[in-house]
């Protein structure tokens, strides 16, 4: 079985570094969090965001972080592969889909980026940590789906899953995709 790519392949190629610079950008920022913070401790940054290093060896939202291990090597053949498709589709794609090639060079930088981490550390570094405060003292300090609380006496916080820039990327290029869906003329 071989793969047809399409004419527009060495226009399309070109995305392929756009996806080498989210890697870069993301390693890069993954090192400096490595290198400058110390486990779980958060820095402050501005008011309701911190920068804090996490280990994340689940998937999104830390899911199954505490499988033993071989999880690690489940997602990480999930991420290859899904990296190899999203090569294929992207140099198959026609040069007019500049959207769509836009969307899938982000998840392919983002993919990849996590995936590095994954097989180099066995974990991924997280860093960024989005968080919003509660009041305690009416008791209802309850933090919305999906967010974790830091209990406090009279206030508390809630947080986000903490992320990296592979997460934000990937976040980005799949919102790309829904945009594209919704945008483009119908066949």
């Amino acid at each position: 079985m071989s793969v047809e790519i399409k004419s527009g392949w060495r226009s399309n190629s070109v995305w392929l570094l756009l996806s080498l610079v989210i890697l870069a950008i993301d390693l890069w920022t993954k090192h400096l969090a490595s290198s400058s913070l110390k486990l779980a401790e958060p820095q402050v940054f501005l008011p309701y965001f911190n920068f804090t290093l996490l280990h994340n060896y689940g998937a999104a939202f830390s899911f199954l972080s505490d499988g033993g291990g071989w999880q690690r090597w489940f997602f990480g053949v999930v991420a290859f592969l899904v990296s190899i498709f999203l090569v294929v589709w992207l140099l198959r794609l026609e040069a007019n889909k500049r959207r769509e090639a836009m969307a899938i060079a982000f998840i392919l930088g983002g993919a990849v980026g996590n995936l590095w981490d994954r097989i180099s550390l066995g974990y991924v570094v997280d860093f960024i940590d989005w968080f919003y405060t509660v009041d305690n003292s009416a008791g209802d300090g309850q933090c919305l789906p999906f967010f974790y609380a830091r209990l406090g006496s009279e206030i508390s916080t809630c947080h986000w899953p903490a992320f990296n820039i592979a997460d934000a990327a990937i976040l980005f290029g799949a919102f790309l995709l829904i945009l594209d869906l919704l945008l483009a003329p119908k066949k």
